[in-house]
């Protein structure tokens, strides 16, 4: 797999994912395409440490340094949740961002990435954005490229918090797409993120997209830049909603690589 997408750019814009017609143009921003066997590249990402609940609850320590959590390895990243009886919660796992180091204002984001499975795992693919420019969450909004909790397994979901559209009162705004093999093979989960609207896909294909009101920033706060994150959770409000399988552990994700493009060169400020 790795060797068919690390041909030139030139060949990558002749793959499926690229052709659709508001892609043409585009220009490769950023990337991580995961070949130096190790630790996380430190120029790219950073990894986020503590055990807090990080706002959901979670069951996790999120560790910085530890290979066991966050490895490159074979030509992909690793992140990987251990149970950890040394752990008042009794999890360690890993928090991959990009913040300071890599963040964008509109562009087409894929991620191709393997899933954990089991009840407990929750893994995300998501973004943030670099500035705290109208308040707390969700004010400032946030991108769900990929959310995945184990006890619905198969189940992928995209989807937007905004201050005006969130599930802290019941009215965000998200799609979801059944992928079956989520564990066992790669999947590229991507959003196209416009002025106009965010269209999210898997495997290139749409399932859903969420347009600019034209209102202000508690509608759409996404005219400002957005950094990456990359986590696997253990539990919380909604990957623990029935519980944590305490016998499947460790459980990963994979991901083969991180690409960031800019579609139309005249749409960044």
């Amino acid at each position: 797999m790795k060797v068919i997408y690390l041909l030139s750019l030139g060949l990558l814009f002749s793959f499926s994912t690229y052709s659709q017609g508001s892609k043409s143009g585009a220009k490769l921003l950023w990337s991580d395409e995961f070949d130096l066997d190790g630790l996380p590249n430190s120029s790219k990402w950073s990894l986020e440490v503590g055990d807090h609940g990080w706002g959901n609850n979670e069951l996790q320590l999120y560790t910085s340094g530890q290979s066991k959590n966050a490895r490159v390895q074979g030509g992909v990243l690793i992140v990987e949740a251990h149970a950890d009886a040394s752990q008042p919660k009794g999890y360690t796992s890993a928090k991959l961002v990009s913040k300071g180091k890599g963040s964008w204002q509109y562009g087409y984001v894929e991620v191709r990435a393997k899933l954990p499975k089991g009840r407990g795992t929750w893994p995300a693919i998501w973004m943030l954005p670099e500035e705290d420019r109208f308040g707390g969450w969700p004010k400032n909004g946030e991108i769900d490229i990929m959310e995945h909790v184990g006890y619905d397994p198969g189940t992928v979901h995209g989807t937007v918090h905004t201050e005006a559209f969130n599930h802290m009162i019941g009215t965000q705004k998200g799609g979801k797409l059944l992928v079956p093999d989520f564990a066992t093979e790669f999947h590229t989960y991507a959003a196209d993120w416009k002025k106009e609207q965010i269209d999210f896909y898997i495997d290139g294909k749409l399932y859903f997209t969420f347009k600019n009101s034209g209102n202000d920033y508690k509608e759409w706060p996404f005219d400002q830049p957005f950094y990456l994150i990359l986590n696997l959770a253990v539990g919380g409000n909604w990957g623990g909603k029935e519980g944590v399988d305490p016998a499947i552990w460790p459980q990963r994700m994979e991901v083969d690589y991180v690409r960031v493009y800019n579609q139309n060169p005249n749409q960044n400020p």
